[in-house]
């Protein structure tokens, strides 16, 4: 009996040494965040909310309306990413091909890697170089080309290209230099007009129509991409003046169903760009080749709500999750849900290789800040006016891994002095434990 009764006594106390040593933590976390954080004059009045959590206790070190939801902007982007890592495989899916002894038909699978300037190497473009059949594109799209509450008066902004089933260039026009080196596809789907001689220094596009005006006034050669709007018809006219050959819609249904698929890029070369430089377009074609390879179609609302009713069921908080990249304000996220699919993602898919996507401090949209703890803390960013958001993982100086989400919306400063204040804070965190 003594035996017994000293083991509980002995379990008891550890017990209590845990529970207290946990109080310390949140406390000291709590104040961490009230010194740089909630009660920041600029942040003050925003609404805020914070997790930090340790996988490895299963415990939340220490939450600020955690279980509230906030417009995540860019960090959308992980729910993308959960997305393509788990159903898309180890290779983009170019283009499915329908061959037949006197003709070929495409049908595109969303890659939008293709003729994309950032990548040399092109498949797909290759095979269709080297055929002498006819070549004809089937046209499968059911989609809109923006996604469900985005700004109809950012249609002509770079960060803004359209979704579609067979992207080319990453669906923008690209422009630089001078007004009498601008070499363009010639159509009457798309005109140009130029005014003035000297280096290009702005564009505009109408609304309804790919007709571009471009001012050359300027003093020195600047780059421009603006979107086009995307249809399968006009990616087929781009795509016949690129190959230098005749390729058109297909004209009736097709007569083999018998098909294959040309692989494009490793995944990870998407999903790191995607990440780095916060790409909308390359998540917004990722949530719909994932989609697309579930599924059978391209539609990101159903994949949305497949994937809540499946792999993401134990999120903590349902949440509106409505497109890839977060431009849309219908997003509502909790800092809990960030919390878990970060967790999710580290165990289904590895350490190693989501730190190899994500940035860390001095690389992609990390480059000015969190220098100090370059290869210790790795997260994603997200803005839109008035809205900021980080989510990902810390490295303490104690080598304990935390999970961290913070999201602050509705503040009237701009995003850089939010930035500074969480920059701080989760600075804090990394030197105190």
């Amino acid at each position: 009996m003594k035996k017994r009764s000293h083991s509980l006594y002995t379990l008891l106390t550890l017990f209590t040494l845990s529970f207290l040593t946990s109080c310390s933590v949140s406390k000291k976390i709590a104040k961490q965040a009230d010194q740089f954080i909630l009660n920041d004059s600029i942040i003050t009045h925003a609404h805020t909310g914070i997790c930090i959590y340790e996988p490895a206790t299963g415990k939340y070190w220490y939450q600020h309306d955690a279980d509230k939801f906030f417009v995540p902007a860019s960090n959308t982007k992980l729910f993308s990413l959960y997305a393509g890592l788990k159903y898309i495989g180890d290779s983009l899916p170019g283009m499915r091909i329908y061959e037949t002894v006197n003709s070929i038909t495409i049908e595109g699978m969303g890659d939008p890697t293709f003729l994309h300037p950032d990548y040399k190497v092109q498949p797909v473009f290759d095979y269709l170089s080297k055929t002498n059949k006819p070549i004809y594109i089937k046209d499968s799209w059911k989609e809109n080309a923006w996604g469900r509450g985005w700004s109809w008066s950012d249609y002509a902004d770079d960060y803004m290209s359209e979704r579609s089933q067979l992207p080319l260039y990453g669906n923008v026009l690209r422009f630089s230099g001078k007004a009498n080196g601008i070499n363009y596809y010639s159509d009457s789907s798309l005109s140009i007009t130029v005014n003035g001689n000297d280096f290009i220094n702005a564009i505009s596009r109408q609304r309804y129509s790919n007709q571009f005006s471009i001012t050359a006034n300027g003093k020195s050669s600047r780059s421009f991409e603006v979107p086009f709007i995307s249809s399968v018809a006009f990616s087929a006219k781009l795509l016949s003046d690129t190959l230098h050959k005749v390729i058109s819609l297909l004209p009736a249904p097709l007569t083999t169903q018998s098909s294959y698929i040309i692989y494009s890029q490793p995944v990870d070369s998407l999903y790191k760009l995607m990440m780095h430089r916060s790409d909308n377009f390359f998540a917004e074609q990722t949530l719909l080749m994932a989609a697309n390879k579930k599924l059978g179609v391209m539609d990101d609302g159903k994949m949305i709500a497949d994937l809540l009713k499946t792999d993401l069921k134990d999120i903590p908080q349902q949440p509106q999750w409505v497109d890839g990249s977060g431009l849309s304000r219908y997003n509502l996220i909790s800092p809990q849900d960030f919390v878990f699919l970060l967790n999710k993602l580290k165990n289904d898919f590895g350490w190693e290789r989501i730190t190899k996507i994500l940035p860390t401090g001095g690389t992609g949209t990390l480059k000015v800040h969190y220098i100090a703890d370059a290869g210790f803390i790795f997260a994603k960013t997200g803005t839109l006016s008035n809205h900021v958001a980080l989510s990902g993982y810390i490295i303490t100086k104690k080598n304990k891994l935390l999970v961290f989400s913070v999201m602050v919306n509705h503040f009237n400063s701009g995003a850089l002095p939010i930035r500074k204040a969480i920059e701080k804070f989760l600075h804090g965190i990394r030197e105190e434990y």
